[in-house]
């Protein structure tokens, strides 16, 4: 998957914080060639260097400003596609053909870790960057927990992207062949501030499990006709993840508290990564706590997934030209945007932070 290249935004457009870890691939993206992506509005290009350790510098050659992710990868070095020129990790010239480079301007390196599947960058001041703050992933390297997920390139703001997920209510409209149900929209919504995160949860007793759930109770080996008590529980996190607890419990046997063997349930993994200030990197995923040997139950629910996203990335982009054509017209807020303004709120703060 392509990145596009369009200039970076000045500080005034910015909409993201800076001094923050976010996800810009997955570890099976970055093979033996040099990955090319915008990360908020600066063009990055990612390789492996000699010990097989993710780097990250800037896609500009010092040379003649040629993308080095157009090169190659030789011995753990960036070679330039356009005259040559080696780039170590560390954004240093470490050679060219028949020219002297130790004058040479170095590239800018970015911060990087790879843990869990991810690289990580952090794309601010890298004197601040702590890999401490990296988002606790306890399902990630669990044996009681299974995994799958997928990118989407997804043409809007990415805080359009939080507000969806902040907001389940459209599941109902956007999703009625799978996740959707009416119960969606008669069950009450609490929103709280919970430390650092923005909380917003719902809980449906003794509904019928729509399409999506009653693949997971069989997957699970639960009976897919039965009543269940469901739920939804997102939780958003600086600079802009959404880790969201769903499930479905046999109705009757505590919803979200009940006894494993009674329940499937999931957390919904979303890694949302600006890339301009009109489109964004979704990094999308269902870790799930039963039946985690089943790698075909992992692939359905994947592809079922998937669907489901794509279905919002086809309304989000509609709705981001929507926004672009009438920039003056102001959105109304209703009750059940309460978890997205809090959200937003919490960045414009951490943004106004880094201003001072």
């Amino acid at each position: 998957m392509s990145s596009q290249r369009a200039p970076a935004p000045p500080s005034s457009a910015r909409t993201w914080p800076s001094n923050a870890w976010y996800v810009a691939a997955t570890a099976e993206e970055l093979t033996t060639k040099p990955l090319g992506r915008m990360i908020c509005g600066e063009p990055m290009v990612f390789f492996r260097g000699p010990a097989g350790q993710v780097a990250a510098v800037e896609d500009f050659c010092p040379h003649r400003g040629a993308p080095l992710s157009l090169g190659v990868v030789r011995d753990g070095q960036l070679v330039c596609g356009y005259h040559g020129l080696t780039i170590g990790c560390d954004g240093r010239a470490a050679g060219m053909p028949g020219q002297r480079t130790e004058a040479l301007p170095a590239a800018r390196a970015f911060p990087v870790i790879e843990r869990n599947g991810f690289l990580w960058v952090w794309p601010g001041d890298a004197g601040q960057a702590d890999p401490a703050k990296l988002p606790p992933m306890p399902w990630a390297d669990h044996p009681g927990w299974a995994y799958g997920g997928g990118l989407y390139h997804i043409h809007c703001d990415y805080r359009l992207m939080v507000d969806n997920l902040m907001d389940l209510t459209h599941e109902t409209y956007v999703h009625a062949t799978s996740i959707g149900q009416r119960e969606i929209d008669e069950a009450p919504v609490r929103t709280a501030l919970e430390g650092d995160q923005v909380v917003t949860s719902r809980h449906m007793p003794g509904v019928n499990a729509p399409p999506f759930w009653r693949m997971a109770l069989s997957g699970a080996g639960l009976d897919e006709t039965a009543l269940v008590d469901r739920w939804q529980i997102c939780r958003f996190s600086l600079p802009s993840q959404v880790m969201i607890e769903v499930g479905v419990a046999l109705a009757g046997h505590g919803g979200y508290d009940a006894p494993r063997e009674v329940k499937a349930s999931s957390i919904v993994v979303d890694f949302i990564t600006p890339e301009t200030p009109t489109s964004h990197w979704y990094f999308w995923g269902m870790a799930r706590a039963f039946a985690v040997d089943d790698a075909a139950l992992t692939d359905t629910i994947r592809e079922g997934q998937g669907k489901i996203f794509s279905e919002d990335l086809a309304v989000l982009e509609r709705q981001q030209a929507n926004l672009s054509r009438l920039p003056e017209r102001r959105l109304l807020t209703l009750n059940i945007d309460a978890g997205g303004v809090h959200a937003r709120r919490l960045i414009d703060r951490m943004m106004a932070s880094e201003a001072v």
